[in-house]
């Protein structure tokens, strides 16, 4: 057990130094990747989840684990026999069933707010802010702008860091990519094509899901859209409010099966987003497709993502011939298995987050950004319920499919 232990932080620190190196060569702006370890401080860290009801996500409650620096205090959960699972997990030196009493108790300074479901991400994220903890906290950040905004406010007036788990960002071929697009890679940046998983959730189900995580990189790429139309239909008829229905998870009102939008950014780029079920064989994986006038590239989306640059053979009969292959020099690509993870994932966005913390700035994967993401696809709701197009940011911030 010892020597699994110490192979493992052999291969982060590895990582680590690897990926800090990759940033400074990307010289992004938007992403301060750490160059070595999170720092000296120490921290004290409890977990939130809800067994039966979002879980841990995405394996949230074992994002602290091996860090020199951060001790897991406790665990809350309602459920007693997902709370002992967690905890042997995490190994948490106490278990709680009540998060509230947890974070009095306790007063952690860091806190994983794991559950996928969103209907408590407020309460839940509200109450280890006004204990004095900073956030890490399961994708899509809140179930309304107006709960982000809240949570903006607060952590801004605390001075604490939000960091939404929108790991993709992160990813050293995406920070890659980043930098080759700013260079010319790929020519003016023009348009980004994206769609969703398009399976059983498809249309507004998935819009919520897995779109915030296309809009998050839409805006590293492009910025800020300023506007957005869509066409939102429920089995082929144009959506009414009457349409909206709970999504099969605890992520709030969803509604649509075919979806397609597009958005507006600076500099005359635009963007688009669809979600039908029908299209789930021929689109091949979720992700984008980003187009320029002297080149395109794919992102195929998962924990570990793929790029993919387009190679085109001259013209012939039968049209340009497309061949897609890998983003040369990846980072990625070569990459061990051990890396392939999605605790490695997690891991970039947590040590974003505790340098964050100690150098007093926003997370890459900033509350900020997680809001942000979710007004795009708010943003899609409201003008498919519209039949047009509707300003961004958005001024209504209650849901755009409950009435009032």
């Amino acid at each position: 057990m010892a020597d699994s232990k110490k192979l493992v932080m052999t291969n982060r620190r590895w990582f680590l130094q690897r990926a800090g190196a990759l940033a400074v060569a990307c010289s992004a702006p938007a992403v301060a990747f750490p160059a070595g370890s999170a720092g000296e401080q120490k921290f004290r860290a409890a977990i939130i989840g809800h067994t039966g009801q979002g879980n841990y996500g995405h394996e949230h409650d074992t994002v602290f684990n091996l860090r020199e620096n951060v001790t897991v205090v406790a665990v809350a959960d309602p459920d007693e026999a997902g709370r002992e699972k967690a905890a042997a997990r995490c190994g948490a030196l106490r278990q709680y069933a009540d998060y509230r009493r947890m974070l009095e108790r306790e007063k952690p300074d860091l806190v994983s707010i794991a559950p996928r479901w969103t209907d408590q991400h407020h309460a839940m994220a509200r109450a280890a802010l006004e204990s004095g903890a900073h956030v890490y906290i399961e994708k899509p950040f809140t179930q309304t702008l107006a709960e982000a905004d809240d949570l903006l406010a607060l952590a801004g007036q605390k001075g604490l860091r939000i960091a939404v788990a929108h790991q993709m960002r992160l990813a050293p071929n995406v920070i890659f990519l980043k930098r080759l697009l700013d260079q010319g890679r790929i020519g003016e940046l023009l348009e980004i094509r994206s769609h969703g998983k398009q399976d059983r959730r498809a249309g507004g189900e998935d819009l919520i899901v897995l779109g915030v995580h296309i809009f998050d990189l839409m805006r590293f790429f492009a910025g800020d859209p300023y506007w957005c139309a869509a066409d939102i239909l429920m089995d082929g008829r144009p959506v009414t409010l009457a349409d909206a229905h709970p999504a099969t998870e605890g992520i709030g009102p969803v509604i649509g099966n075919n979806i397609a939008a597009q958005f507006g950014f600076r500099g005359g780029i635009r963007s688009t987003f669809v979600s039908h079920g029908a299209n789930a064989e021929i689109a091949g994986p979720w992700g984008m497709e980003l187009v320029g006038a002297k080149g395109r590239v794919r992102v195929l989306l998962d924990i570990v993502p793929r790029v993919l640059v387009c190679a085109a053979s001259p013209w012939t009969r039968d049209g340009r011939r497309e061949e897609w292959k890998p983003l040369e020099n990846d980072p990625l690509f070569a990459a061990p298995e051990n890396e392939r993870t999605v605790a490695y994932a997690n891991a970039r966005v947590i040590d974003d987050w505790l340098r964050a913390i100690r150098e007093q700035r926003e997370p890459a994967c900033s509350g900020y950004a997680g809001m942000k993401a979710l007004e795009m696809a708010h943003a899609v709701f409201a003008a498919g319920l519209a039949r047009g197009r509707v300003d961004l940011p958005l001024r209504r911030r209650a849901h755009p499919l409950r009435a009032g």
